[in-house]
């Protein structure tokens, strides 16, 4: 943890970063209200590779943007993906806020995604569940209490009160629902290798946090690490469970957290200082996610 004072400078930046805190529940789990449904017209028989998933693959505010409200990046991880596999049928339909309800709704303009799906697809990528469990709500609540006690753990107070892990409890739900969309992808695209992507390395895996630059209280750095590490468990196992590969993209990213110095770090604070949503990979981010995406569709 950085060092704090009681009162002064530093609290009034770490008050300043509430202000951007506070819109992060939009940046992982707006709805879209009007985007693009990819870069072509899908046939009856899909298109060879289909990424699928949220916020965390679609990199809102990684330029360029090409995917209307869905936030999509030109060069997030589905996008390396293809190229590097030299996929010319090629499909994102990724899309910021998505949940798993969203691969049978339409989030806006965007249809369903399953929908991109065909007979014809032989790759697919699924980045999803952050959104189930509310990871907006969850960062943002935790950065409004982080002022109330930067030295103690607010966060994990509030959602461990009354001796249950509230959020613990959100990813054991969340797992069926996983589960769901995998089966249903198996279904329409029966031929395809299927890779589920986790979430890359957010909180500074030695639990120091850096409060006010990044306002989560001290004790609530560790609890959020341990539970995204949760969240990417369950989705390994679920992966598992399913018989698709997992891509790991938070051991790639260590050491690259929203604490790191600006030119080291490849997920953004609450304040980016290089293109990207609040709390989410930037364009280096995207490019080491893409590693072991690449490596799990090639099989290895």
């Amino acid at each position: 943890m950085a060092h704090t004072h009681k009162r002064g400078g530093r609290y009034g930046k770490g008050l300043a970063a509430l202000g951007a805190a506070a819109a992060l529940a939009a940046s992982f789990a707006g709805t879209a209200t009007a985007a693009d449904a990819g870069t072509a017209a899908t046939p009856a028989g899909g298109q060879r590779y289909v990424a699928l998933g949220d916020s965390y693959t679609s990199a809102p505010g990684v330029p360029e943007q090409t995917g209307g409200d869905c936030a999509r990046s030109s060069v997030n991880y589905p996008a390396l993906t293809a190229k590097a596999l030299h996929q010319t049928s090629f499909k994102d339909v990724s899309c910021s806020g998505a949940k798993t309800d969203d691969m049978w709704r339409a989030q806006g303009d965007n249809p369903p995604q399953l929908n991109a799906l065909g007979r014809n697809t032989r790759l697919v990528t699924l980045g999803i569940g952050g959104n189930d469990i509310g990871f907006g709500d969850i960062i943002g609540t935790c950065a409004q209490l982080s002022v109330t006690d930067p030295a103690g753990a607010p966060c994990r107070t509030k959602y461990t009160e009354g001796g249950t892990d509230q959020l613990t409890a959100r990813i054991a739900d969340a797992a069926p629902k996983v589960a769901k969309v995998l089966k249903d992808v198996h279904k329409r695209a029966p031929h395809a290798r299927v890779v589920l992507v986790g979430y890359p390395a957010i909180m500074p895996e030695d639990g120091v946090g850096c409060f006010p630059a990044v306002p989560i209280a001290a004790g609530d750095v560790p609890y959020l690490r341990d539970t995204e590490k949760k969240l990417n468990t369950m989705l390994q196992g679920e992966a598992r469970k399913a018989g698709v590969r997992f891509a790991d993209t938070y051991k790639p990213t260590l050491g690259h957290d929203v604490c790191k110095p600006t030119a080291d770090r490849w997920i953004e604070g609450a304040q980016p200082e290089n293109p990207a949503a609040p709390f989410h990979p930037n364009a280096k981010g995207e490019a080491a996610m893409s590693g072991p995406v690449i490596s799990a569709a090639r099989g290895r």
